[in-house]
C-alpha cells in the first residue's frame, strides 16, 4: 500500500465514525510559546482537551505534519527516527473513550477493507494499573494474556511518569499497538492511544482526579506503518523517502544503498531537506533565533553530510522539486513554492560554506594551539566560539579534531549551548513566566482573558493567575523581587507582544497596591502582564485597574499604522512581490522586513516615504472589522505569507487604499501619524531586505538632529552654507586620492627596490633561495606581488614576508612548484612561523597567509620560519 492510500485510507476511516477531518497545523504554533514545532496531532487541539473556547466539533481526524529534533543524533542511524514527519490520528474531546477508541484501532488494523494486517502478528501494552483497557483487550478484543503486556507509568502512561514525578495537569493512560514482522525478530510500535482521564494534582497519593470529560488522544506514524505495510524495515525505504535518497546521493556523487558506507548521510540529507522544504514553505526562513535557528542547523547539517562526503558545492537546493514531487499529493501548494524555496536554501548553503572555509583556517588554529599545549581534548568554549562566530557545526570540528586523533569537550560545548538556546527565545525577562505547566492550569479555571484595549486604556479585571518562578502561587507579597513575575487577569486593556507588536507596559493598582507591568505577553487566550510588585500584597482573586502606558501606546499605534502605509507604499513603487517577512512596531519605531532580491534605489526611497507621508496628509479613516477569513481575501486583505489564520478575521482598512488582516492596535485616522521619516534600508539576508522608520515625535527629532549635524559638519569643514558640502567633500576626496597615489608611487618604488636586496640576503639551500623579509606597511596585494616577482626571477625558491600596518600583522609564505612538488607545504611553513607571534593561518601548497597578535615578534617569527625551512630542505 503507497503511503498517500495510507493517509487517506485512515482519514476516510475516521471520517465514518463520525470524526471530522481537520487539516494539518502549521509546523510552529502560532500563540504558543511551549514548544518551537509542533510535536504531535494534539497540539491544534489544546483548547478542545482543556474545555476551553468554543467547540465545534467534539470528534477529530488529521495527518499532522510534525517536527522534532530531540532524538537528531538517531536519524539517519535507525530505522524509524525523522525530524520531519507526518502522524496520523483521531481524537476525542469529551465524547467517545476507551472503548470505541480500541474497537476502532482494532478494525482499522485487521479489516480487509483497510490495512487487513495479520491479526496474530498484533501485540498491545496497557499501564499497570488500567484494568479497563485490560479488559476490553483481553475480554472484548480476545487478545490472550501473553499478548498483552502491563507496564509502568514510565513507559504506559502520559506524560511518562506523571503520577510519581508530574508536572501537574491533564495526564492519563495509554495503550500501544505493536507489529511483528515477517521474518524480523522484534516488534514494531505502530499506534498509541493515550487516555486523557486525570487531572494531576499535587504529590501522591490520591493525587489523579477524575476528569468530568474524558478525551482521547492517538497517534499513529505515518512513515513507521507505511514501512511496515511495505514490508521494509527501515522507514527511508517507502515509495516517499527512498526517491529521495536516491537524489540526495546522487547531488553528492555517490550511490544510495542502505547499508553503504554513506548510507547513513545520505538518509540524513534525505530526512533534513524534507524537514526545511516544509519549514521555508510555511515562512520559516534560516535564521539566528527560536525555530529559525533550529531550521537553520538542520539545513547546515545536511550540507555538512554532503561536505564529508567530498561535495563542497552548494546542493542541497537541488532536491526541493524532489521533496515536492515525493509529496505532491497531500501538499500540492510546495510545487507552486519550489523557486522561493530552493533560493532561500540556496542562500544559505553559500552563506556557509563561506564560512567553513574560514572556519577551517581557525580551527587548525585551535588545534595547533592544543597540540602545542599537550592536550587531546579541544576546548568546549573555543569550540562553541566557533560555531556561534563562524557557524561552524560540532560535527563537522569533531570530524576534523579526529583526522588529528582529537577530542572535543562535548560537555563544555553543550553547557554553552544550552545557555545560548535559552537566551534566543522569546528573552530571559519573559521566560522566567511563560512556562507551560501554570498556564495549562489556569485554563481548567479560566477561558481567556477578554481583552478591551483596542477602546479602552483602563479597565478593572480580576487576578486569575499569579505565576512565580515557573509555578502559580496564591499571593505575592515581596516586594522588590528579582525575577519577574506573571499576572493573568480576567479582563485587560493591555496588548500581548504579537503580530510584530511589542506588548504593553503600565500598572496594576488596587488599594494599597502597585505592580509595575514591563512588558505583556500573549499565550493562546491569555495577556500575561510580566513585571514587579512595588507595594501592597497581590492575591488571587482581586479586583485590580489595570492601566497602560497610554503615550507608549499612542507612540506604538502610530508606528503600527505607518507600516501599514510603508506596506502600501512598496507594493506601489517596488512591486506587488515586496510582501512583509516580519516586523517589530514600537514605540514610534518600526522595522519592515520584505521579499526583495536588490537594494532599493536612493529614489525609491523618497518615493515610498513621499508616499507614505501623502496618505498621512489624507488623514484618510482607519477601521477595523471582524469577519470570515474568505470574505477577507475576497475584499482584497493581505495575508502574511506562511501565517495561520482563524476562521474569523480582524481586517484593518486604510481610506480605500490599504487591507490587512491584523490583530494589533491601530490610530482612529492617518492623520495622527503625523510625520514618518525613513532612516535606513538594508538587507537582512539574500532575497529579503529592511527598512527602518520613525513616526511622530521622533521623526521631528531627527530631521532636527540631521539639519544640527550638517550645520555643525559645514562649520568644520569652513563652508559657508550646508548646500556646499558636497562640493567641499568632493575637493576633499580628490585631494585624498592624490596623496594616495604619492604614497603607493613611493611604496612600490621601495618594494621594486627592495627585492634586489632580499635575494641579495637569501639563504641558498643547494640551488633553493629561501627569502625571509620584514617590511613595513605593505598590504596583501604588495606582499603578493613581490613573493610572484621573486619566484619567477629566482627560479626555485621559498619567500616568507610579514608586514606591520596600524596593529594588523601579515605573514605570507610562497613556494615554487618543485618544492610543492617534494612535499613541502606554504600552509605549514607559514603557521610554524605565525605561531611565534602568536598568530595562526593556512592556505594552498604553494601560497598561505597568517596574522598574528604581536607585532614587535614579528622579526623573530620569520627569522624562526626561514630557519624551519631551511632544516626541511637540508633533511
Amino acid at each position: 500500500m503507497k503511503t498517500d492510500e495510507l493517509r487517506e485510507k485512515y482519514l476516510e476511516f475516521f471520517e465514518t465514525k463520525g470524526c471530522v477531518r481537520r487539516p494539518s497545523d502549521v509546523l510552529v504554533p502560532r500563540g504558543d510559546p511551549t514548544v518551537l514545532f509542533t510535536p504531535a496531532g494534539m497540539n491544534q487541539f489544546k483548547d478542545q482537551f482543556l474545555g476551553v473556547g468554543k467547540l465545534d466539533f467534539t470528534r477529530a481526524t488529521t495527518c499532522q505534519k510534525c517536527l522534532r529534533t530531540g532524538d537528531i543524533e538517531n536519524v539517519g542511524n535507525t530505522a524509524y527516527h525523522h525530524t520531519f514527519f507526518e502522524m496520523l490520528g483521531n481524537f476525542s474531546f469529551g465524547d467517545y473513550f476507551k472503548n470505541d477508541a480500541i474497537h476502532w484501532a482494532w478494525e482499522f488494523l485487521t479489516d480487509k477493507k483497510w490495512l487487513g494486517l495479520d491479526p496474530q502478528r498484533l501485540t498491545v501494552t496497557v499501564f499497570q494499573e488500567d484494568e479497563e483497557a485490560y479488559g476490553i483487550w483481553h475480554d472484548k478484543i480476545g487478545l490472550s494474556a501473553d499478548r498483552i503486556t502491563r507496564d509502568n507509568e514510565h513507559e504506559n502512561f502520559w506524560p511518562a511518569g506523571a503520577p510519581s514525578e508530574g508536572p501537574d495537569g491533564v495526564c492519563g493512560p495509554c495503550s500501544e499497538i505493536f507489529y511483528h514482522p515477517p521474518g524480523s525478530s522484534g516488534n514494531v510500535e505502530i499506534w498509541n492511544l493515550v487516555f486523557t482521564q486525570f487531572n494531576r494534582v499535587g504529590d501522591p497519593p490520591d493525587n489523579l482526579r477524575p476528569l468530568p470529560k474524558k478525551n482521547i488522544d492517538t497517534g499513529m506514524g505515518l512513515e513507521r506503518t507505511a514501512a511496515v505495510l511495505q514490508g521494509h524495515e527501515s522507514n527511508f525505504e517507502i515509495d516517499t523517502l527512498r526517491p529521495l535518497c536516491e537524489a540526495s546521493a546522487a547531488a553528492v556523487g555517490v550511490k544510495y544503498a542502505y547499508d553503504s558506507p554513506h548510507g547513513r548521510a545520505v538518509r540524513r540529507i534525505a530526512d533534513h531537506v524534507r524537514a526545511v522544504t516544509f519549514a521555508i514553505s510555511e515562512g520559516v526562513l534560516p535564521d539566528r533565533d527560536r525555530e529559525r535557528y533550529v531550521i537553520r542547523q538542520l539545513l547546515r547539517r545536511a550540507v555538512m553530510e554532503g561536505f564529508l562526503i567530498g561535495q563542497h558545492d552548494p546542493f542541497l537546493h537541488t532536491l526541493v522539486p524532489n521533496v515536492a514531487e515525493a509529496m505532491q499529493v497531500p501538499y500540492p501548494e510546495l510545487g507552486k513554492e519550489t523557486e522561493k524555496i530552493a533560493e532561500a536554501i540556496r542562500d544559505e548553503e553559500e552563506q556557509f560554506l563561506g564560512t567553513v572555509e574560514k572556519g577551517l583556517h581557525k580551527l587548525d588554529n585551535y588545534i595547533e594551539k592544543a597540540r602545542g599545549d599537550g592536550k587531546s581534548v579541544l576546548s568546549g568554549d573555543d569550540v562553541f566560539d566557533l560555531h556561534q562566530t563562524d557557524g561552524f557545526l560540532i560535527e563537522l570540528t569533531e570530524a576534523v579534531a579526529a583526522k588529528h586523533n582529537l577530542s572535543v569537550d562535548r560537555q563544555r560545548f553543550n553547557a554553552r549551548m544550552q545557555r545560548h538556546l535559552q537566551d534566543s527565545g522569546r528573552g530571559a525577562f519573559a521566560d522566567k513566566v511563560m512556562a507551560a505547566g501554570p498556564l495549562d492550569a489556569i485554563r481548567e479555571t479560566q477561558a481567556g482573558t477578554d481583552f478591551v484595549g483596542y477602546d479602552e486604556t483602563a479597565s478593572t479585571g480580576k487576578v486569575v493567575g499569579i505565576i512565580a518562578e515557573g509555578r502559580l502561587i496564591d499571593a505575592l507579597e515581596e516586594v522588590g523581587h528579582d525575577d519577574p513575575v506573571g499576572v493573568v487577569l480576567d479582563c485587560t486593556p493591555f496588548y500581548g507582544e504579537a503580530g510584530g507588536q511589542v506588548g504593553d507596559t503600565g500598572t496594576l493598582t488596587a488599594a494599597g497596591l502597585q505592580f509595575d507591568v514591563a512588558d505583556t505577553q500573549r499565550e493562546g487566550d491569555y495577556m500575561v502582564h510580566i513585571g514587579h510588585l512595588k507595594s501592597g500584597t497581590l492575591q488571587l482573586g482581586m479586583e485590580v485597574t489595570a492601566e497602560i502606558d497610554t503615550q507608549r501606546r499612542a507612540g506604538i499605534r502610530r508606528a503600527h499604522s505607518a507600516t501599514h502605509l510603508l506596506h502600501h507604499a512598496l507594493h506601489k513603487y517596488v512591486g506587488e512581490h515586496a510582501l512583509q517577512r516580519g516586523s517589530k512596531v514600537d514605540r514610534d519605531t518600526l522595522r519592515f522586513d520584505f521579499s526583495q532580491p536588490r537594494p532599493v534605489t536612493s529614489e525609491q526611497i523618497s518615493q515610498i516615504e513621499d508616499e507614505v507621508n501623502r496618505r498621512i496628509a489624507e488623514g484618510a479613516a482607519v477601521s477595523a472589522e471582524i469577519m470570515e477569513l474568505k470574505e477577507a481575501k475576497k475584499l482584497g486583505a493581505m495575508a502574511l505569507f506562511g501565517e495561520k489564520y482563524p476562521d474569523r478575521v480582524r481586517m484593518v482598512s486604510m481610506g480605500d487604499f490599504s487591507k490587512e488582516l491584523c490583530g494589533g492596535t491601530h490610530l482612529v485616522n492617518t492623520g495622527q501619524v503625523g510625520l514618518c521619516k525613513i532612516i535606513s534600508e538594508e538587507g537582512t539576508q539574500k532575497g529579503v531586505r529592511r527598512i527602518t522608520a520613525l513616526t511622530g515625535e521622533r521623526a521631528l527629532e531627527k530631521i532636527r538632529h540631521d539639519e544640527a549635524l550638517l550645520k555643525e559638519l559645514a562649520q568644520q569643514l569652513k563652508t559657508p552654507q550646508p548646500d556646499d558640502l558636497p562640493q567641499r567633500v568632493n575637493a576633499l576626496q580628490e585631494e585624498l586620492k592624490r596623496l594616495k597615489r604619492e604614497l603607493s608611487k613611493q611604496t612600490s618604488q621601495s618594494a621594486a627596490s627592495a627585492v634586489d636586496t632580499m635575494l641579495e640576503n637569501a639563504i641558498s639551500v643547494g640551488d633553493v633561495k629561501i627569502v625571509g623579509h620584514e617590511a613595513r606597511d605593505w598590504d596583501v596585494e604588495m606582499i603578493r606581488a613581490q613573493i610572484d616577482q621573486i619566484r619567477r626571477s629566482a627560479g626555485s625558491s621559498a619567500v616568507l614576508i610579514g608586514s606591520i600596518t596600524g596593529d594588523k600583522v601579515i605573514l605570507i609564505a610562497g613556494l615554487s612548484k618543485d618544492l610543492v612538488q617534494q612535499g613541502l607545504n606554504a600552509s605549514d611553513w607559514v603557521k610554524t612561523a605565525a605561531k611565534i607571534a602568536g598568530g595562526g593561518g593556512g592556505g594552498r601548497p604553494d601560497f598561505a597567509q597568517a596574522g598574528a597578535k604581536h607585532p614587535e615578534k614579528l622579526g623573530e617569527a620569520i627569522a624562526h620560519g626561514t630557519k624551519w625551512l631551511q632544516e626541511q630542505l637540508e633533511k
